[in-house]
């Protein structure tokens, strides 16, 4: 057996640990930038996780699916950085 398998097996569940953590992060984040640095990266743990079940099972549709969540995550977050901006007026 190799330790592929059981590498990537702990390291799934380590990245939904974090998004636990992330997901309090997003609901008592101070301010919206807070919580789109956390919903970002929480999109690259969802993208880390397809990309590890790739690795387990074999499936190329879990890499499909990261790739497709990436492209959206990206435009999401040009978009919300955008909407924060005009609404703060430009200020920091």
């Amino acid at each position: 057996m190799t330790m592929l398998p059981v590498a990537a097996e702990w390291a799934s569940w380590i990245i939904l640990g974090a998004t636990g953590l992330l997901f309090i992060r997003l609901v008592l984040g101070p301010g919206t930038a807070d919580r789109a640095v956390a919903l970002e990266m929480l999109s690259v743990l969802v993208i880390a996780f397809a990309a590890l079940r790739t690795l387990i099972t074999g499936l190329d549709a879990y890499l499909d699916v990261a790739i497709s969540l990436a492209l959206t995550s990206f435009l999401a977050t040009v978009a919300l950085s955008r909407y924060i901006a005009r609404r703060t007026g430009g200020k920091r």
